[in-house]
């Protein structure tokens, strides 16, 4: 690992302040995909470390939600400035076992700092309520209280942010943390974990464990001890743990799979829709939720933008993340890698055309061309499922009620864009579609001061925000009478 600061790559998962190995001393490999060497292991651990993580967790709860919340801010101040100074290795680090260009990863870390940054000082903003009683000698009293001990289970495509998105205002309203990062991409949040702990954390309230993610996810839904679980990833596992937090009603946030529709009308900005629509698609090599998945464009506008599209995805830089100007990289694993032939495959064969890519790359691996379909039907897999790939799918419509029928037509409803000049439709348009998250002429709106989240099978729960507290906290009803 070709980095700076030597410490941040650690091999050991880290509970009650320690940095421990597996009990049965068995480990995971992790790839870099780009090359499909070894980087290094990390410890299998199942159910036994969970339990063990979560009683430390426990014992650190009183002594940390006991804190003010400026000393709380103070110490999520000191992670944010070590996780700012350590920009690049933490990037390298992300980029060689996750496999983005290191320019997005050097953007993930300042972004996952974000919030760090805002719930650092949004903690402190936890208010309550006086409400007037019906009764003289009565006073009501509403307060907000630390929801408990938070499980965060992250996932590979944005193995930082998707960590301080969770846990920063879980630590900053009072709430101890059991993390379980996905097995493809650990070391990026076991360098969280360095750095955590050089932060000043106390022992316990930061534990990130890895290894079985069956053993270890199943123990953090039902272990009564666990208060909150918040998942980021597919919406069959999130379904899975849905269910199985059900067994101690526990709160939860989802945050599930997408299928973002991208909608350009015959009044957009042609030369803007096709640069927020390259940046939201190809972003991660297709590979993040809120990608654009479908592409809705007006059929005044359709040739040409397919034409100035084509004429930039040609242009992508494909390869390894740590070469400078590499705009795609590969896919995370061979399984991503055949979904994306297959949903391609399958378009061909319904009738979609191929104006770029549509097959492996030279490069070989888990590489893929960036990939533009035209003339892509409703009969295509790849209209209704998610892709998670450089692939895009164009749809020709010529009228508004047409097009927000075709975009809602999906049991998803996370984030969603389209471009138009006229407000009055940029009104109808927004309120219209069935998403969590509407970007009005830009492809990119993730930031730590904006509420994200879905409705519908993408999930339920918002992170970020002045929002994002109100999921780690429970609220009390105080009727005080006598006075």
């Amino acid at each position: 690992m070709d980095i700076k600061n030597k410490d941040l790559f650690r091999q050991q998962s880290f509970i009650n302040g320690e940095w421990v190995d597996a009990i049965n001393s068995k480990t995971i490999n992790v790839n870099n995909p780009a090359t499909q060497e070894i980087i290094g292991n990390v410890p299998n651990c199942g159910k036994d470390e969970t339990i063990s993580a979560i009683r430390s967790a426990k014992n650190s709860w009183k002594d940390w939600s006991s804190k003010t919340s400026k000393e709380r801010s103070n110490i999520l101040k000191k992670w944010f400035n070590l996780i700012e100074e350590n920009q690049e290795d933490l990037a390298r680090i992300m980029t060689i076992e996750q496999g983005k260009p290191i320019t997005e990863s050097r953007g993930e870390i300042t972004y996952g700092a974000s919030f760090v940054e805002w719930f650092a000082e949004e903690g402190k903003r936890v208010y309550g309520d006086t409400i007037p009683d019906v009764f003289q000698d009565r006073r009501i009293l509403v307060i907000k209280q630390p929801v408990g001990v938070v499980a965060a289970i992250t996932p590979w495509n944005f193995p930082s942010s998707m960590i301080t998105r969770k846990c920063a205002p879980a630590l900053a309203v009072g709430c101890p943390v059991v993390i379980k990062p996905a097995s493809q991409t650990p070391f990026s949040a076991l360098a969280l974990g360095v750095l955590a702990e050089k932060a000043g954390f106390p022992k316990g309230t930061i534990n990130i464990i890895t290894g079985s993610a069956k053993e270890i996810g199943e123990e953090l839904s039902t272990n009564p001890i666990v208060r909150k679980l918040s998942f980021t990833g597919s919406t069959e596992v999130g379904k899975i743990l849905l269910r199985q937090c059900s067994s101690t009603v526990k709160k939860v946030s989802m945050e599930l799979g997408g299928h973002a529709p991208f909608i350009a009308f015959e009044d957009a900005d042609i030369d803007e829709a096709v640069e927020g629509a390259f940046l939201s698609k190809f972003r991660n090599t297709g590979q993040t939720c809120v990608c654009s998945n479908r592409l809705f464009i007006h059929e005044k506008i359709h040739d040409e933008f397919v034409e100035k599209f084509t004429i930039k995805v040609r242009n992508m830089k494909v390869g390894n993340g740590l070469e400078e100007g590499v705009i795609s990289g590969p896919l995370i694993d061979q399984f991503s890698f055949r979904k994306v032939e297959e949903h391609v495959h399958d378009a061909v064969n319904v009738g979609a055309k191929i104006a770029i890519g549509g097959k492996k790359h030279k490069l070989g691996g888990t590489f893929y061309e960036p990939t533009v379909l035209f003339n892509v039907t409703n009969k295509a897999r790849i209209t209704y499922e998610e892709t998670f790939g450089p692939v895009a799918p164009i749809y020709k419509f010529n009228n508004e009620d047409e097009v927000i029928n075709m975009a809602n037509d999906s049991p998803y409803g996370l984030a969603s864009y389209f471009y138009s000049r006229d407000i009055g439709k940029i009104w109808r348009v927004a309120e219209a579609l069935e998403y969590g998250m509407v970007g009005v002429n830009t492809g990119i709106m993730s930031k730590a001061e904006a509420p994200f989240g879905g409705i519908k099978e993408s999930g339920l729960g918002r992170e970020g925000s002045k929002y994002g507290l109100d999921d780690f906290l429970e609220v009390k009803y105080i009727n005080i009478a006598g006075i």
